[in-house]
């Protein structure tokens, strides 16, 4: 590493800046989570700002270690920004109809132009690709590109070959060229181009990522790569089955989680990014570039009701092999192959974004006990079974044995469905997704003879659950289910009774939980996942925002019980917290009017259309 009074590295590379100090743009102003757009090539993502700066990109993997981690400290942790020279934010951005291509332009006095920005799909090495075209007048653009490599600690060293940039530092390589090729420099440790577009003229960026010991990887045709990925997904996006209202917001959460997709493997991130925090400020910053069981039968019910079988079915068999093994290893969530070390640790030179410390790599969630999974891993293949997903010769007896582990293990109190460091009780939904494992085993038995089993037991153990639930994890006296046994706290995962069966959404029980969560869970209309000192619960400091996934639930909940005008209405003010380009991250503070938490979030974009589909299922029936 060099410091500040070292010899500089070739072309003006420098030391990462780890003083602490929060991204400032130069008006003064910190950037806010939802001022980010994605785009992505299905293995890893990166987030633009409106200033034109790509501030956070993994390379090669979405799990991998950051090459630009500005989002989470200053420009000297990485960063590429692509502008006018003098400007700040953009005067308008928007993804192509139908795309994960993204367009921002500017108008300035001298003229205007557009940035094109995107990361085609892949055959081996990452690109990304910036297209520059003038849109009026006579604009002079400014590249600042500095490369960090391990989450801004590492300084690559820099060099010219042929007519690219090379950036090398141990294992990593990054090719940076320009069509047509501008003049690039080093200066204040970064590498600098600046040139001027005429109404008409493109100018094109490629950087590629690539292990540094293999030779110059293949070039990309920028422009080719543009049109190709444009016609690409609005391909996949034509495929979709859904014509109802706000098909717009549908269509691009489902792309969304395309983007969200690790194509190799068919494992869906809960976020492309880590440590944005639940509370400004605090401590409540986690890493969520793994795959959590959790959403499976949610994601996996969006994708078939939209027509997407290729993706379910992928997500299916991801599902298959990650929860292979002894069922008493099932883990919450794995790596996007079903990896399953996933250890924490702290990332001590990045400030955190707006001091929100410390940054976390890994998450050492997956080591909790979660009875729940099960229950969710049974129902999405009984799900899989039901859609006529093509079925695998082991299917059954994974189901079996994972059942035999739940039979004997559902009585255990755990950590829940939303991973609380603190202490392990008897949460009401991973009893109830006992019961949810139960029951379509049960049925899966029932409805087909041939396959290997005992109806009966688990029929028996479906009551049992049932029975207690009903009896401990519900409070007669203010006729509502609980967050736990012997609790008075509420749980907006309780929402969920009425969409898996466990009760009839007009079971008074259901509509007491359901009035009981929107009075005492509710901020400004949306909901909390849990009680207002939430330190009670899960053991850490702070506060957090309203969960956007919970009120989606909500608006699912108060359609199932026949309020379906609240439920719409509901449904409308979930739908303009999407930021300007249609995106959700995992929480909003309705005080403040910001996004909190990790950003893009796949549980968000799920609950969207699986609302979107609940609300206007026959209406949306392709």
């Amino acid at each position: 590493m060099h410091s500040s009074n070292e010899p500089h590295p070739p072309n003006g590379s420098e030391a990462p800046h780890t003083a602490g100090k929060e991204a400032e743009k130069a008006d003064g102003t910190v950037p806010a989570i939802e001022d980010y757009a994605l785009i992505g090539d299905h293995q890893t993502a990166a987030l633009i700002g409106r200033d034109g700066s790509i501030d956070w990109l993994c390379l090669p993997r979405f799990d991998s270690a950051a090459c630009f981690a500005k989002l989470l400290g200053d420009e000297e942790n990485g960063h590429w920004r692509l502008a006018p020279k003098g400007t700040e934010a953009c005067t308008r951005r928007a993804y192509r109809p139908e795309s994960l291509v993204l367009d921002t332009e500017w108008e300035t006095a001298e003229g205007a132009v557009r940035v094109t920005d995107l990361m085609p799909q892949r055959d081996r090495s990452p690109d990304v690709v910036r297209v520059v075209e003038g849109l009026k007048g006579r604009v002079t653009m400014r590249s600042t590109l500095r490369l960090r490599f391990d989450y801004g600690s590492i300084v690559p060293w820099m060099r010219k070959s042929d007519s690219h940039r090379v950036a090398v530092a141990g294992p990593d390589s990054v090719w940076l060229r320009s069509e047509p090729k501008v003049r690039t420099w080093g200066k204040d440790y970064g590498t600098h181009s600046e040139f001027t577009v005429a109404e008409g003229e493109k100018v094109a960026f490629v950087m590629t990522w690539h292990p540094s010991h293999e030779p110059r990887p293949p070039l990309v045709d920028p422009h080719e790569a543009l049109a190709s990925s444009v016609e690409d997904w609005r391909a996949w996006a034509a495929r979709c089955r859904y014509r109802g209202p706000h098909r717009d917001a549908v269509i691009r959460s489902l792309i969304t989680l395309k983007a969200l997709t690790y194509a190799p493997t068919g494992g869906i991130v809960a976020a492309p990014t880590t440590s944005l925090p639940e509370d400004i400020g605090g401590v409540r910053n986690w890493d969520y570039r793994y795959c959590w069981l959790r959403d499976s039968t949610l994601t996996l019910g969006a994708l078939l009701a939209c027509g997407y079988q290729e993706e379910a079915e992928a997500w299916r068999d991801w599902l298959l092999r990650a929860a292979a093994g002894d069922p008493a290893d099932l883990q919450i969530m794995y790596g996007l192959a079903g990896e399953r070390r996933i250890p924490e640790y702290e990332v001590p030179w990045l400030p955190g974004f707006q001091g929100s410390r410390p940054v976390r790599v890994g998450n050492d969630a997956v080591r909790q006990l979660q009875l729940d999974v099960y229950g969710e891993v049974i129902d999405s293949l009984a799900l899989a079974l039901r859609a006529g997903l093509p079925t695998k010769p082991h299917m059954w007896r994974l189901r079996e044995a994972l059942m035999e582990f739940l039979r004997s293990n559902w009585r255990r109190p755990d950590e829940g469905l939303w991973e609380v460091r603190g202490l392990r009780r008897h949460f009401v939904h991973s009893k109830i997704m006992a019961w949810v494992a139960a029951d379509r085993t049960a049925r899966a038995l029932e409805e087909n003879p041939g396959l290997s089993g005992h109806p009966d037991r688990w029929r028996a153990m479906r009551d049992e659950v049932h029975r207690e639930v009903c009896e401990r994890g519900y409070d007669p006296e203010r006729n509502t289910f609980t967050q736990f046994y012997g609790s008075r706290e509420l749980d907006a995962s309780l929402l969920l009774i009425p969409r898996i069966g466990f009760l009839p959404p007009h079971d008074p029980r259901v509509i007491g939980t359901i009035d009981a969560i929107r009075d005492e869970l509710a901020h400004d209309g949306f909901l909390r996942r849990y009680s207002s000192e939430p330190t009670v619960i899960d053991g850490l400091q702070g506060r957090e925002g309203a969960f956007l996934v919970c009120s989606f639930w909500l608006a699912d909940a108060l359609h199932l019980t026949g309020r379906t005008k609240e439920a719409r209405e509901l449904f409308e003010r979930l739908l303009g917290l999407c930021n300007d380009v249609g995106l959700l991250s995992e929480e909003y503070d309705p005080v403040a009017g910001r996004h909190l938490g990790n950003f893009p979030q796949a549980f968000s974009h799920i609950g969207l259309v699986g609302t979107a589909l609940t609300l206007f299922g026959e209406e949306g029936a392709g």
